[in-house]
């Protein structure tokens, strides 16, 4: 009753209009995860010129992180606020100079100078995120974020690939291209990307501080604040992963730029085929909490497997499950999130769950620095399988046991007036 009942007051829009609007979306995605992943299996590599140790690796990683904890809150927000094109807009440019910076960077300073400006310009994956949730309705959310998730792989497949490719023409070229490509995604956005959030529906909540005291306010309500727990542990555990790859597969297995990119690419492959294609058929089969949490224990066994690697032939048979299993939970963590919200508070609270996912981009690759540098390679993969486990048994009693997590967002707002 309370499903049917929600339809009828807040009708989504067709699904004609909705498939336009993701496809025009999905080019701007794409193109800026293409010049994100020009660069980062080469970060080991750039700091190597100047004399970085794995620890600076891990700074330059946690730095970039830094600076989308505190913009990506404000951005969501902004866009909440002021519509989500001219944000976009905002973000890329800041994209393109943070990449022109790191071409000619001739110092370790001018490197985490550029890695700031990055980071603070990179919170348009949650506009991109805020988009696809004004265009769809709660039946089709999770197939909406996870066409975007998919944008976000496949240009971690043709980035990756390009930028091992690029690199053996000077250091120079892979950000070089990845500020050109920057500089396309504003002409895309200026000329084929429509507005998603009418007038009439902006706002957002005023007076909202940013981004820990808001982060505080949220975490109190119920349900939104449980599934940002989740969230954070999370992204704790597989950032322990994702963030020291490049540095693990340099260290552990000696893996070359190119090899390392390819890896990385044949991850955005398989994430791109889940979140383009399967995402939608396993959530009209199964219960979206359920399969989170099946997922995170997946994720968990494979997480361990990873961290005692012996060969590349073992590394790529691992990450299969661990890459499927992370495109699913991450795709309906999102699902979940904005589905617990009203339209009008989605961007910041998606900017919020970016924010925590950044704070993890903090911790997470400055701890496995030190832990690769100081005790060994294997050091975060099983720290990251701890977490995962730990992770598993949340998701259990917070979204599935309590059976709280969904509900709608008129249903929110009643319960506020109350």
């Amino acid at each position: 009753m309370r499903n049917s009942k929600h339809r009828s007051e807040t009708p989504g829009p067709d699904r004609s209009g909705t498939n336009r609007a993701l496809l025009m979306l999905f080019p701007v995605v794409f193109m800026d995860m293409i010049g994100f992943g020009f660069i980062i299996p080469l970060l080991p590599d750039y700091a190597d010129k100047f004399g970085g140790t794995p620890t600076i690796v891990g700074l330059l990683m946690a730095v970039y992180a830094a600076g989308q904890f505190i913009a990506a809150p404000i951005l969501g927000r902004l866009s909440d606020r002021f519509g989500r094109r001219p944000v976009f807009l905002l973000s890329i440019a800041g994209s393109l100079a943070s990449m022109l910076v790191l071409a000619f960077a001739r110092s370790l300073a001018v490197l985490f100078i550029s890695r700031i400006v990055g980071g603070l310009a990179g919170g348009n994956f949650t506009v991109a995120q805020s988009y696809a949730t004004d265009v769809t309705d709660e039946k089709n959310r999770a197939r909406g974020l996870g066409l975007i998730g998919a944008a976000f792989g496949m240009g971690f497949i043709v980035g990756p690939l390009f930028g091992g490719v690029l690199v053996n023409f000077g250091f120079i070229v892979p950000p070089l291209a990845a500020a050109g490509l920057s500089a396309v995604n504003l002409l895309l956005v200026s000329v084929i990307l429509p507005e998603s959030l009418p007038p009439e529906k902006r706002g957002g909540r005023k007076g909202r501080s940013f981004p820990l005291a808001g982060l505080r306010e949220t975490l109190r309500r119920e349900p939104v604040g449980d599934v940002l727990i989740v969230t954070f542990f999370y992204g704790l555990a597989f950032t322990m992963f994702e963030m020291i790859f490049s540095l693990f597969a340099q260290q552990r297995l000696g893996l070359s730029p190119q090899l390392r990119s390819y890896v990385l690419a044949y991850v955005g492959v398989l994430l791109a085929l889940v979140q383009g294609g399967g995402i939608g058929l396993l959530t009209r089969r199964f219960d979206e909490r359920k399969l989170t949490v099946f997922s995170a224990a997946v994720m968990a066994v494979s997480v361990g497997l990873w961290a005692f690697s012996p060969s590349l032939l073992y590394l790529l048979i691992v990450l299969a499950p661990l890459s499927v299993a992370a495109g699913i939970i991450s795709t309906l963590l999102r699902s979940i999130l904005t589905k617990a919200v009203p339209p009008d508070e989605v961007g910041g609270t998606l900017g919020l769950s970016s924010s925590l996912d950044s704070l993890n981009r903090v911790i997470s690759p400055a701890i496995g620095g030190v832990m690769i540098g100081q005790i060994g390679t294997w050091a975060p993969g099983l720290l990251g399988a701890v977490l995962l486990a730990g992770v598993t048994v949340l998701i259990w009693v917070k979204l599935v046991r309590s059976r709280q997590a969904l509900p709608s967002g008129v249903a929110v707002r009643r319960c506020r007036r109350k």
